[in-house]
């Protein structure tokens, strides 16, 4: 019998693609946590054996997600109490 198509990597792999083109075009970090999540969830489902159920699956995914959210967001933060402000309109 063939497994369910959760459990196909390269399906999480082409998610990861689409999440990650979703960052390009929209604006901010929303998507890039989840493209991370879903492109190291689909590698370990690569490696031969793996095959937990779709539960597991997505918790495994939600917290790659959030660990990889919370280390971008530290990388990319401004420092602590400094606010980004504007000196000139782009339209100048």
């Amino acid at each position: 019998m063939a497994d369910p198509f959760w459990l196909t990597w390269w399906l999480w792999l082409a998610a990861a693609l689409v999440l990650g083109i979703l960052e390009v075009a929209l604006p901010g970090f929303i998507f890039l946590g989840f493209a991370i999540g879903a492109a190291i969830t689909g590698l370990l489902l690569a490696i031969p054996g793996i095959a937990p159920g779709l539960a597991v699956l997505l918790l495994i995914f939600a917290a790659l997600s959030l660990i990889a959210w919370l280390i971008l967001r530290r990388m990319f933060a401004l420092p602590h109490g400094q606010v980004k402000t504007f000196d000139r309109d782009i339209n100048e």
